[in-house]
């Protein structure tokens, strides 16, 4: 069987090969094809070497991971795998530096951080997976408990111990037959984590012989790891909140060259040497990389008076468990996925799965060492032998299931495995939703997908119903308060009223005489800046507030008074009553942020809502983490499974399927999966793909007319048409009449290279017609001669010769398209021309379009008409 790629209505890959290691390097060539940037930048994450294009601020990171070692972990894991699976990770590799170039030639962030593609290793998977989840299990909120038991004493270590903004917030659900309208089971949830653009998953489907699998890859590793439906057997999974890395409190010394350790047998050599990193720039930064018995040394060094290493199960064990990536591959029963997850080894997950034969499974997989309760508390000293690592692995906990089973980062069938959880509100109201019903659907999921009820906010709304002797626009705040209906929603105002309430508590504790020493021991801490958000005093007492306002441990904090201010602060600042969606905004993560700000869409949710659209009080009501893909698996029929991810299948800017999900993940809807081949369409993955066969950016059918698509324009292959339609008399007014053809190619070759400025063809039925360029105008001159305002966005077009065209309305329909095209983006608000002034014949074209006519402006090359059209933003259709 060749290898083939097909793609759905959404641009979903779905790919085919005649056996699992041509599978992989098909998976690898298009992942580099859809997500150059993004796996890329994984890459250099992983090796720690972000700042040699990211420039200085990238350095804090790229030290840490170096010192880390996790480039050489990855390394020594990959040296131990089987044969099989290492020679199927490295087919993914060879697909990967294969196809790396072509992607990078479409993704211009690429010529904007002056980056060409490297060439992977077989091991860079691995090293991808290390860095994406070192931070999952929290190690560092150990340096904070170490701060606040120095501050408030050892009885307080775990004063604030609930979950934080970065550890937690997912849910999943199993719903067992009984309670469904077709009698098989049902498994749902939204992993969730930072929202990056592009997102951290991407839905794929792999088919080949001996398997045929839906689910959600992480761009950069083989395979589907986390959630995935094969047809008779569906997983999925949750942070299972584990504590497995611990942190030891080294003494180094010098001997010579040398660099010893101390630990329980004495002084021990550790290795240690010197490596550079590079900084755009910036003046390179040379680090020493020392590792004890214990592990790296992460914090400080030999010369400095703080040394804490870090120790990793997948460092000691050289063992990252990709052995079950394949046999989760090949599974078809829930009791080939149980044995699939014995290999997992981190993040330690909790797992659920179901088959069409009635297996179900609930359980926790990865690796837990065992060790003293000290090491998953705090800072433990390295010559102790107390705190040695001992024995097998702690034995992982299942439970049957029954009905429901419901998995939300909370203390229940992982608790003897780690110290802090998530509240138990999603968990409850998820299960409570779940109750509610025996005839549940993949459909009718969505309801609990998108529930805002903010459960936590009780202890706070209690105590402000109690406050008395307000004044009178407290009391009206009281009183709003009081009647509100504990609902998250982007529309409501009494959302917002609440946030403003419940932040300045959080400040106002924060900055509480009983916490001074507090404040002062995390201010001065010599940790590293990678390690500061689990550091950040009013981040944890924003995550611990609903236990400091129901707890006796801070006995010098009046809570009553200071909810009494709060309430008063809010009432006299008059702030105006906003929907809580105009302040509740994502702003998700980019590697190489826009040329100019975005405005991201307002959501609804909570941090502890079932919709987990996290935000930090007292800091910030924007959301960087949330959902970051949504699911639904039915066991009854594959088909009748639903997704969803933030953005969409392509990470690349400007692509039809770079976020034309974001309008139905932004409402809770949901994209039906497609594994019927027939419904697919095959694409040409070949460099050479001539315009007509390009994919398209954008494509519609206009009834009586044709088919308009838009693709992008590939300089070195266009330049003859390009240059032969504006160097017509009629494409005067383009400005390029007496270019030469290498002119052209210059131009636009350039225009290829910008992340701000595209350029386009447009055809009907496959032929060209126009030619279509897009820019910001924040990043044109343009922009220098008006006031260009958030959600601007410039376009020029340039109709071809008509060769034999003689309808009319030919022009207005080829607006029509392309004004859809940029108004699909919801972050484009308004479309900017600037046609020519002496060209009144495009001047009177763009009014009959609905543009509406601006100033005239001069610009270096010409006197120009502005002219702007403002509509919704609709939904973009593939």
């Amino acid at each position: 069987m060749r290898a083939k790629v097909y793609r759905d209505a959404w641009g979903i890959p779905h790919l085919r090969a005649g056996s699992p290691d041509e599978l992989a390097y098909v998976q690898g060539r298009n992942v580099a094809a859809d997500r150059a940037w993004q796996i890329e930048v994984e890459r250099h994450r992983s090796q720690g070497t972000t700042a040699a294009f990211l420039g200085a601020e990238a350095v804090g990171w790229d030290r840490f991971v170096r010192q880390a070692r996790l480039d050489g972990t990855a390394r020594r894991c990959f040296r131990s795998l089987d044969e099989s699976t290492a020679a199927w990770l490295t087919r993914y590799v060879d697909g990967v530096n294969d196809s790396l170039a072509e992607g990078a030639r479409r993704a211009g962030q690429f010529a904007a951080a002056g980056l060409a593609p490297g060439r992977w290793e077989p091991w860079t998977p691995l090293g991808i997976w290390l860095s994406t989840h070192i931070l999952f299990a929290g190690f560092p909120t150990k340096l904070w408990r170490e701060e606040v038991a120095h501050a408030l004493g050892d009885d307080a270590i775990e004063l604030f111990a609930t979950d934080g903004n970065r550890t937690s917030g997912s849910n999943g659900w199993l719903v067992t037959g009984e309670r469904t309208v077709t009698g098989a089971p049902l498994i749902a949830g939204d992993p969730h984590r930072f929202i990056e653009d592009p997102g951290i998953y991407q839905q794929i489907h792999l088919s080949c012989p001996e398997f045929d699998v839906v689910g959600l890859a992480v761009p950069g590793v083989p395979g589907i790891a986390h959630f995935a439906h094969t047809g008779t057997v569906a997983w999925a999974i949750t942070n299972a909140m584990a504590d497995y890395q611990d942190l030891y409190r080294e003494r180094l010394r010098r001997r010579g060259a040398q660099v010893e350790s101390l630990g329980p047998e004495g002084w021990r050599p550790a290795s240690a040497h010197r490596e550079t990193i590079e900084v755009a720039g910036g003046d390179p930064v040379e680090i020493e990389v020392i590792e004890t018995e214990r592990g790296p040394v992460v914090i400080g060094g030999v010369d400095e008076a703080t040394a804490i290493s870090l120790r990793l199960p997948s460092r000691v064990g050289g063992d990252l468990g990709f052995g079950a990536l394949p046999a989760l591959l090949r599974a078809r029963t829930v009791a080939e996925v149980d044995r699939a997850f014995d290999q997992w080894a981190e993040p330690v997950n909790v797992v659920q799965a179901a088959d069409t034969a009635g297996g179900l499974l609930h359980r926790v997989a990865g690796r837990v060492p065992q060790r003293h309760r000290d090491n998953k508390l705090r800072v433990v000293p390295a010559w102790e032998a107390a705190h040695e690592w001992r024995g097998p692995h702690e034995p992982l906990p299942r439970e049957s299931v029954d009905g429901i089973a419901v998995m939300a980062n909370q203390r229940g069938l992982a608790t003897p495995l780690g110290v802090e959880f998530a509240p138990s509100h999603r968990a409850e109201r998820i299960r409570s939703l779940l109750e509610q019903s025996a005839a549940w659907s993949a459909k009718n999921f969505t309801a609990v997908h998108m529930d805002t009820q903010l459960a936590s906010a009780k202890p706070l709304l209690e105590l402000v119903s109690r406050v008395e002797g307000l004044s009178t626009g407290a009391t009206l705040l009281r009183d709003r308060l009081v009647g509100w209906d504990m609902r998250m929603d982007a529309e409501s105002t009494d959302a917002s009223a609440y946030a403003d309430v419940r932040s300045a508590v959080v400040r106002r504790i924060a900055a509480h005489p009983a916490l001074r020493e507090l404040a002062e021991r995390v201010e001065a801490a010599p940790y590293p800046q990678v390690f500061a958000p689990w550091l950040a005093l009013v981040t944890r007492v924003a995550f611990a507030l609903e236990r400091l306002l129901t707890t006796d441990a801070l006995p010098g904090i009046d809570r009553a008074a200071v909810v009494r201010e709060a309430v008063e602060e809010v009432a006299a600042a008059g702030r105006r009553a906003t929907p809580w969606g105009e302040r509740h905004r994502l702003a998700p993560w980019q590697a190489l942020p826009a040329a100019r700000p975005e405005v991201w869409p307002g959501l609804s949710g909570d941090h502890d809502c079932v919709l987990s659209t996290s935000s930090v009080p007292g800091l910030t009501d924007l959301s960087s983490r949330g959902p970051a893909a949504r699911y639904v698996w039915d066991l009854a029929e594959r088909e009748d499974s639903l997704w969803v991810v933030p953005f969409g299948a392509s990470g690349v800017p400007g692509d039809a399927h770079h976020r034309d999900q974001l309008p139905l993940w932004l409402r809770g809807a949901l994209v039906p999966v497609i594994t019927d081949w027939n419904r697919l369409t095959e694409e040409d993955m070949t460099s050479e793909t001539p315009a007509r066969l390009r994919k398209a950016v954008y494509e519609q059918t206009v009834d009586g007319f044709g088919t308009v698509r838009i693709v992008p324009l590939t300089p070195a292959a266009d330049v003859d048409l390009i240059h032969g339609w504006v160097t017509e008399e009629r494409a005067r007014f383009w400005g390029m009449a007496d270019h030469t053809r290498e002119q052209v190619l210059e131009i636009y070759e350039y225009l290829d290279s910008l992340t701000t400025h595209h350029a386009f063809l447009v055809q009907r039925d496959g032929e060209p017609v126009a030619l279509f360029q897009t820019y910001e105008p924040d990043a044109d001159p343009v922009g220098e001669c008006y006031e260009v305002q958030p959600g601007d966005y410039g376009v020029h077009i340039l109709i071809g010769p008509a060769d034999g065209r003689t309808e009319r309305g030919f022009t207005g329909e080829i607006l029509r398209v392309l004004i859809a095209y940029v108004l699909a983006d919801p972050a484009h608000r308004r479309i900017i021309v600037e046609p020519d002034a002496r060209n009144q014949k495009a001047i009177e074209r763009m009014v009959r379009a609905g543009f509406e006519l601006g100033p005239e402006i001069d610009k270096p090359e010409k006197r120009a008409r502005l002219a702007f059209f403002s509509h919704e933003p609709q939904e973009r259709r593939g």
